[in-house]
C-alpha cells in the first residue's frame, strides 16, 4: 500500500521551511529557502512578500522532487505581519513584521478607545506593537496615500495561499493575532472594527485550521493552516489540556491548550483560538530565550561552537553562587508587557568565569519560562508535562535546568520539525489522510525520552527565583527615576 504524502509549509522570518511526511508521520523530505528582511529605520522591520512566494515555490519543488506529489498542503507562518494589497491583489508596501515596534502610539490609542478590560475580554490580548491592528492604524495615519489604495489586508502565510490557490482566507489561530478577532466567538469582532473605524471588507474569510481553504491548479487541497505557535503545538501533540508545548527558540514560549476561551485579566498572556476546531490556547511569550544564549555566544566567544560555550556550565551549582541574569534583551512580553525592559547580570563576583555567566543565562531563561507557567497555572489550566522543541532543546543541561525551574518533567519528541510538521498534519486532514487533528496526532507524533527535574536543584531555584523577580522592578524604577535631582541631565 502506497502512503500518502502531506506537505507542510512554514513561512518564517528568515526563510520558508517545508516538510513532506507520510501517513505514519515519517519525514520523507525537508527543504528550506531563505530571504532577508529590512530595517529602514530603528525599530522598523519589513519584508517583501514576493520573497515568501519565491521561497515557497522553491521549497515545494524540492519536496516534490524528493517525495513525490502531495495529496494535501498545510500552511503555517510568522504571525501578525501586515500585508496590504490593492484591488488587483498587488502588494502596496513591504510587509510590516511581527517584531516591528513603530506602532506603540497606536497601541495606546486602541486601549484608550476600547478600554483595556473590554479589549482583553473580546480579543484575549492587550494591544502590543507586534499585532496587526496597530500596524493598520499606523499606516492609515502615517501613509494615507498608500492606505487609500488598500482593499485587502492579509497575514504572511495567507499571502502565500493567495498565490497558491487564488483565495482570500485565513484561519482562526492566525486571525487571533490581529487584535481584530472576537476570540471567544471565533469570528471578526464588529465591535472592535467599529471602534477603530476599520472596514470589515478589508479582512479575509476566517476558517477553522483543518478546513480546505482552496485548491491548487492541479487540484491539491490547501488547508486553512495555523499560526506558527499553534501549528508547532500540533506538531508536538499538544491539542488538549495536560501537556504543554515549551519552545526554546529565539523567543521562548509556554503554550497550553484549553477547551474554553480564557484570558488573563491584565493581558500578560496571549489567548488565541487553537488549530484544533473549537479549542483555544493561552501562551506566555518571552522575547529572548535561545536568543539570549546566542547573544552570550556572540559577546563572550563569537568563534566558539555552542557545545564549547556550554562546556563547564554544568560545573557550577544551581544559582551560580548568587549570579542572576535577567533575559530582557529586547524588552519583554510575559509577564511585564514592557518593550523598554532591559537585561542585566546581577550578583557577579571575582569567582565568576565565562561558564558561570553562561549558566546564569540558561537559568535566567528558565525563570522567564517559569513566569509564563505560573500565569497559565493561575487560570486553572491543567499542566502535566512539557513537550520541548526549538534549538535550545538540543542541550541536555538546559533541559534539566528548565525542568527543575518549572518543577515539571519535560518530554522530547521524535520529530523536531515544529510548525512545518503541524502544518503538514493540517494538510493531511484537509486531504482526508486522517479524519481529524486528534487522529493525525495519534498516528504521527512519537513521544521520546523524559527529562525529570533534578531533585537537589529545585529548592535552590525556588530561592533564586525570588531574587530574579525582584530585579525587574528595581531596574524599571531606577530607569524611570533618571538622574538624581541637581545632576547634569
Amino acid at each position: 500500500m502506497t502512503s500518502s504524502v502531506a506537505v507542510g509549509i512554514d513561512v518564517g522570518t528568515s526563510g520558508v521551511k517545508g516538510v513532506a511526511i507520510d501517513d505514519d508521520g515519517a519525514v520523507l523530505a525537508r527543504a528550506e529557502a531563505g530571504y532577508p528582511f529590512a530595517t529602514p529605520l530603528p525599530g522598523w522591520v519589513e519584508q517583501d512578500p514576493e520573497e515568501w512566494w519565491r521561497a515557497t515555490e522553491s521549497v515545494l519543488a524540492q519536496l516534490h522532487e524528493a517525495a513525490g506529489a502531495p495529496v494535501g498542503i498545510g500552511l503555517s507562518g510568522q504571525m501578525h505581519g501586515l500585508v496590504a494589497l490593492d484591488s488587483a491583489d498587488r502588494v502596496v508596501r513591504p510587509s510590516i513584521l511581527w517584531n516591528d515596534q513603530r506602532s506603540a502610539a497606536q497601541c495606546d490609542q486602541i486601549e484608550r478607545t476600547i478600554g483595556l478590560e473590554r479589549l482583553v475580554q473580546l480579543t484575549g490580548n492587550r494591544a502590543i506593537p507586534g499585532f496587526t491592528a496597530p500596524k493598520m492604524l499606523w499606516m492609515r495615519e502615517s501613509e494615507p496615500d498608500l492606505w487609500a489604495r488598500v482593499r485587502r489586508v492579509m497575514l504572511p502565510k495567507d499571502y502565500v495561499r493567495l498565490r497558491l490557490c487564488g483565495v482570500h482566507a485565513t484561519d482562526v489561530s492566525d486571525a487571533s493575532g490581529t487584535l481584530l478577532l472576537d476570540v471567544g466567538a471565533r469570528a471578526w469582532s464588529e465591535e472592535v472594527l467599529e471602534a477603530l473605524e476599520l472596514d470589515r471588507r478589508l479582512l479575509p474569510e476566517v476558517l477553522e485550521s483543518p478546513v480546505i481553504s482552496g485548491t491548487r491548479a492541479d487540484g491539491v487541497p490547501v488547508a486553512a493552516g495555523a499560526g506558527d505557535q499553534a501549528a508547532g503545538a500540533l506538531g508536538v501533540g499538544v491539542s488538549h489540556p495536560g501537556p504543554l508545548s515549551i519552545v526554546l527558540g529565539t523567543s521562548g514560549v509556554v503554550f497550553a491548550a484549553s477547551e474554553q476561551f480564557r484570558s488573563e485579566p491584565e493581558g500578560r498572556l496571549q489567548a488565541f483560538c487553537h488549530a484544533r476546531p473549537l479549542a483555544w490556547h493561552v501562551m506566555g511569550v518571552m522575547l529572548s530565550a535561545a536568543g539570549s544564549l546566542g547573544w552570550a555566544r556572540d559577546t563572550l566567544a563569537p568563534d566558539a561552537p555552542f557545545d564549547e560555550l556550554l562546556a563547564g556550565a554544568d560545573r557550577w551549582a544551581p544559582g551560580v553562587e548568587g549570579l542572576i541574569f535577567l533575559p530582557y534583551l529586547a524588552g519583554e512580553r510575559t509577564p511585564h508587557v514592557d518593550p523598554e525592559a532591559r537585561a542585566a547580570f546581577a550578583g557577579m563576583s571575582l569567582r565568576h568565569d565565562r561558564a558561570a555567566l553562561v549558566r546564569a543565562v540558561l537559568e535566567g531563561v528558565a525563570f522567564g519560562l517559569r513566569d509564563c507557567l505560573d500565569l497559565i497555572s493561575g487560570l486553572g489550566i491543567e499542566t502535566t508535562l512539557g513537550r520541548v522543541s526549538g534549538g535550545g532543546a538540543r542541550s541536555r543541561l538546559w533541559l534539566q535546568i528548565v525542568a527543575s525551574a518549572l518543577e515539571l518533567p519535560l518530554e522530547e519528541v521524535a520529530v523536531q520539525e515544529g510548525a512545518a510538521f503541524g502544518a503538514a498534519l493540517l494538510g493531511g486532514v484537509a486531504a482526508g489522510v486522517w479524519d481529524d487533528v486528534d487522529a493525525a496526532i495519534g498516528a504521527t507524533v512519537r513521544p521520546g525520552s523524559i527529562i525529570e527535574p533534578v531533585g537537589d536543584w529545585i529548592e535552590p531555584y525556588r530561592e533564586a527565583l525570588v531574587h530574579y523577580r525582584a530585579l525587574y522592578p528595581a531596574l524599571r524604577d531606577a530607569a524611570r527615576a533618571g538622574p538624581a535631582d541637581g545632576a547634569d541631565r
